[in-house]
């Protein structure tokens, strides 16, 4: 046991410390910017004037956060936040776990020259005047299809996916090849199935992507609250403070108040979901990064 400890006390040296502390520092800013939100959320829009909210609210009140959830905008926003989300992880993962099969495939046919395309797109961008005038010829403008079809497909999780399929036994292939099975039954019925961290990788990042995004509707719609996405909304209010009070609570809210609980509430689904797909989460990347 002796000889164990005196081991793993030698590994650990001066460079380990040095990263730990960096991670712990930066873990722990990103922590307290979470708990001033949720102090300020709490506090009394009045007594926030007088100075900042460091730790615990002053004067606490949940009158912020009746007053958001009071605000219909805010479930329009979320529904057609989580409605595209969701559409964009399942089709998402289908279509890019298709393109990565198939670029994975030492035999296919043009694979170098695919390769080339997709990493050109990945560099070398039209631009947004390009990029919007694509969005006005195809009829997407304005279009609530708009935050679906362009997350389809995505080369970096392309190249992900096709490394980690590259990973996988070629011997699961070799006998799925005897046993007569084709090219898309392989891939839906061996291969989707053994890659879950890296799909439950490459779907957090759409899922993180989508619940973050707001210029799509900034720039492709006409910014009717109809097609709001939750960012957006969080920014029109923050920017604006334009949210509908009732009641008395006028008194104890201000545009910061309201700004901080509309954060706060925006991000409990994300909160929820991390936990339980964290744990596929590095296993993920680091399968799909160990071979080119």
């Amino acid at each position: 046991m002796k000889k164990k400890d005196r081991a793993s006390i030698q590994k650990f040296n001066i460079s380990d410390v040095v990263i730990y502390a960096v991670l712990g520092a930066f873990a722990l800013v990103t922590l307290y910017l979470f708990i001033y939100t949720l102090a300020g959320s709490l506090n009394d829009a009045q007594d926030l004037a007088y100075g900042p909210i460091w730790l615990f609210p002053r004067k606490l009140t949940f009158a912020s956060y009746i007053v958001t959830l009071e605000d219909t905008r805010l479930y329009r926003a979320f529904l057609n936040t989580f409605a595209a989300m969701a559409v964009c992880v399942v089709i998402g993962l289908l279509f890019t776990s298709c393109v990565a099969y198939a670029m994975s495939r030492k035999r296919l046919k043009g694979r170098k020259f695919f390769w080339s395309v997709n990493l050109i797109t990945m560099f070398i961008s039209g631009g947004m005047i390009p990029y919007y005038m694509v969005i006005m010829f195809v009829g997407l403008y304005n279009n609530y299809l708009v935050y679906i079809i362009p997350c389809i497909y995505s080369v970096f999780d392309m190249i992900v996916l096709a490394n980690f399929f590259k990973s996988i036994d070629e011997s699961l292939y070799e006998s799925a090849v005897m046993d007569g099975a084709n090219e898309f039954r392989i891939w839906l019925s061996i291969y989707i199935p053994v890659s879950k961290p890296a799909l439950a990788t490459i779907g957090l990042w759409i899922i993180v992507a989508r619940w973050n995004s707001f210029m799509p509707t900034m720039l492709y719609t006409d910014k009717r609250e109809s097609i709001w996405l939750m960012q957006y909304y969080l920014m029109r209010l923050i920017r604006d403070g334009d949210t509908p009070m009732k009641g008395d609570y006028y008194r104890l809210v201000n545009a910061t108040t309201l700004s901080f609980a509309a954060i706060v509430v925006s991000s409990i689904p994300i909160l929820c979901v991390y936990p339980f797909m964290n744990r596929f989460f590095s296993k993920g990347i680091m399968l799909g990064s160990l071979k080119g």
